[in-house]
């Protein structure tokens, strides 16, 4: 980090760290930088009311896609990408990732998502490497998308109650210093362990010391967490300029949801989140008196497919509306959505028939040349997308999962 992004990020005093806005003025050999939000859902979308019937920059927008008609220079729709796996709603899990955890000892990086591999590259620079929000209820634990490199998966932050104390509420001054106690005391412990275990590798096999030097990495990354947590222990949370907003379910939560993911990406206290929504997403609260899960399940009826589009087009709507909301924020030279990449979509391609191939997937924003309609007769890894997105973001990276390129036919603008 340059002096003058510290300079504008921190006043510093004697014991005092002062968060600050960002200052236009002080930005002027400086870039914005690039954020990523990744929303996925368990259950997929209608195929016949997603994909449009032309392609290129003049294709037609289905029932799902009207509500993001505002939208079509700002998004690129893709259709013939997918992880190439099979496994239905449990290969739902690898929709970041590109791998199923049962797969993830064979791969190089083992089964971490795209947020996270994006947050490894983030340090400290803002006060939550990532953020992982949504509902983790109903059928196999919901969307399951975000997976660290030792393959544990990173729960999300369930409501907005949750998300907006996370972000915007202090801690007490007692807990606080708790919170202190129990670092130091963590960094303690961790010195320690460490001693003993320098004494101990002199007496090991070479297959123990191997585990053993697995377990210093573990350590190691436990120590910069602290260290990190270390770092923004005494920096104030931004004023969010709202009420501390209730939890009233999924369906109504969606919307405040994607308004605080919009509000950390603005004050910049995280440039990657996770939007999950999975079988907590009441369909009665729509009129639908039918389960999400057993709608996915239409088995051709019409009755059935009406009210699972009814569903789905909401989350639309709601997507198409956060859409608005980065494309009405000031972001410096652009908006928010100029500098964030927004990836929609799901690990399920047909819910009806329980397959994972040719997922709906749509890329807003974060600076590529959008407006087309893509559709890959040959299939093509999904993954690909994704290495053209770490890329974006800043990593120097040729393969991600599945992924050994970019993604032909994308650009940036």
């Amino acid at each position: 980090m340059s002096h003058l992004a510290s300079r504008r990020n921190f006043l510093r005093g004697v014991g005092v760290t002062l968060a600050l806005p960002w200052f236009e003025s002080l930005a002027a050999n400086s870039k914005r930088p690039i954020r990523m939000v990744c929303i996925g859902n368990a259950f997929g979308f209608y195929s016949a009311m997603f994909f449009p019937k032309a392609t290129g920059r003049d294709y037609d927008l289905p029932q799902l896609l009207e509500p993001l008609a505002p939208h079509r220079k700002d998004l690129t729709l893709f259709s013939g990408l997918d992880h190439g796996v099979k496994g239905g709603h449990f290969a739902v899990h690898s929709f970041l990732s590109g791998v199923r955890s049962v797969d993830a000892k064979g791969m190089p990086d083992g089964n971490i998502s795209i947020d996270q591999r994006a947050a490894e590259s983030i340090g400290g620079i803002t006060r939550f490497p990532s953020l992982a929000v949504g509902s983790e209820d109903g059928l196999h634990g919901g969307c399951m998308m975000c997976w660290n490199r030792s393959g544990t998966r990173i729960p999300p932050v369930q409501g907005p109650r949750e998300l907006f104390r996370k972000l915007f509420v202090d801690d007490l001054s007692s807990t606080k210093e708790q919170a202190k106690d129990n670092l130091r005391l963590q960094g303690s412990i961790l010195d320690a362990v460490q001693g003993d275990a320098v004494a101990l590798r002199r007496n090991l096999g070479r297959r123990d010391q191997d585990k053993l030097d697995e377990y210093f990495a573990s350590v190691r990354d436990v120590e910069v967490r602290i260290q990190l947590r270390q770092k923004w222990a005494n920096v104030p949370k931004p004023k969010p300029g709202m009420q501390e907003p209730e939890n009233r379910g999924l369906v109504n939560d969606i919307p405040v949801l994607y308004d605080l993911i919009a509000l950390a990406l603005q004050t910049d206290s995280t440039r990657i989140a996770t939007l999950e929504i999975a079988g907590g997403f009441e369909a009665s609260v729509l009129g639908v008196r039918r389960d999400y899960h057993a709608l996915s399940h239409h088995g051709q009826v019409q009755e059935n497919i009406d009210l699972l589009v009814k569903l789905e087009r909401y989350q639309m709507e709601q997507f198409a509306r956060f859409l608005a909301k980065l494309k009405s924020t000031d972001d410096e030279s652009g908006t928010l959505l100029d500098h964030t990449m927004v990836l929609f979509g799901s690990g399920m391609g047909n819910g009806n028939a329980h397959t994972n191939l040719n997922l709906p997937i749509i890329l807003a924003g974060g600076g590529f040349r959008h407006g087309e309609y893509k559709a890959f007769t040959t299939r093509a890894p999904l993954c690909n997308l994704y290495v053209s997105i770490l890329q974006r973001f800043g990593l120097e990276v040729s393969r991600f999962g599945t992924g050994t390129s970019t993604l032909r036919g994308l650009e940036t603008a």
